[in-house]
C-alpha cells in the first residue's frame, strides 16, 4: 500500500521531483488551484525556478446536493457542465444559470483576495502546469483546462501528487501531459492519501503567492541581464 504524503507541501516536494524536466527553462509558468493546490504548487514553482500564480476554479454544486458536482467555472469565464449529472437530474437552465451567478461572484472575489491589483501571468505560448493537491472526479481541472486552451497556453502539464488511475487516463487526452506522482489503488479520496488534510485558508494562499512574487528573481533572468 501506497504511504501517505505528510501534508500539501511535502506532496509538492515529491511532485516537483516528477517535473525536473522543466526546470530552469523559459516559458514555464506554474498555476495552483485554491485553495488546496497552492501549497502544493507552491513547492513546484521554487523548485523549478518557475513563477506562480493562482488559477481560480469553482464547482458548481446541485443545489438540494452541494457535494455534487454537476460542472464547474474558471477563471476567464469558462463553463464546464457535466451533462451526466445534469441529463440524470433534469436540472433546468433557470438552475443551472442561478448556480453560475453565485459562483461567478465567488470566483471574482478570490481572484482579487488571492492577488489583489497584480495582473494574472499571462499563459500565452507559454508552458503552463496546472497542479492541484489531487484528481477524485477531475470536473475542477477539466475546466481549468478549457479555460487556458482559450487563453492560448502552448502547452498544458496537469500535475497532481495522487489520483485516481481512471481520472488520469479520463484527463490525458485534455492536456498536453498528465503526471500523476502516485495513482493507489484502491483511491478512494484524495484527502486519505495525506496525514494532515486540513483545510489551505484564505491566508495561507494569499502568503504563499505573495511570497512567490517577492522571491528573487534567478540568476541570469533579471531585467536587464
Amino acid at each position: 500500500m501506497a504511504t501517505r504524503f505528510a501534508n500539501r507541501r511535502a506532496a509538492g516536494r515529491e511532485l516537483a521531483r516528477e517535473l525536473e524536466r522543466y526546470a530552469d527553462r523559459d516559458g514555464v509558468v506554474v498555476l495552483g488551484l485554491p485553495r488546496g493546490g497552492i501549497p502544493v504548487a507552491y513547492e513546484v514553482a521554487r523548485a523549478l525556478d518557475a513563477p506562480l500564480d493562482a488559477f481560480v476554479v469553482r464547482k458548481l454544486g446541485v443545489p438540494w446536493r452541494e457535494e455534487l458536482a454537476m460542472g464547474a467555472l474558471a477563471s476567464g469565464g469558462v463553463c464546464v457542465l457535466n451533462d451526466e449529472v445534469v441529463d440524470a437530474l433534469a436540472i433546468d437552465e433557470s438552475t443551472i444559470a442561478g448556480v453560475l451567478e453565485r459562483e461567478r461572484g465567488e470566483l471574482e472575489r478570490r481572484e482579487h483576495l488571492y492577488r489583489g491589483k497584480r495582473a494574472p501571468l499571462e499563459v500565452a505560448e507559454r508552458t503552463t502546469i496546472v497542479v492541484d493537491d489531487g484528481l477524485a472526479t477531475g470536473a475542477t481541472m477539466r475546466a481549468a483546462v478549457a479555460a487556458l486552451r482559450r487563453r492560448h497556453a502552448r502547452a498544458i502539464v496537469i500535475a497532481v501528487p495522487v489520483a485516481s488511475s481512471v481520472t488520469c487516463g479520463q484527463l490525458a487526452s485534455a492536456a498536453d501531459e498528465i503526471v500523476c506522482a502516485r495513482t493507489p489503488a484502491p483511491f478512494v479520496a484524495v484527502g486519505l492519501w495525506y496525514s494532515d488534510f486540513s483545510p489551505t485558508t484564505d491566508g495561507e494562499a494569499r502568503r504563499l503567492l505573495e511570497r512567490a512574487v517577492d522571491a528573487p528573481a534567478p540568476l541570469g533572468r533579471r531585467s536587464g541581464c
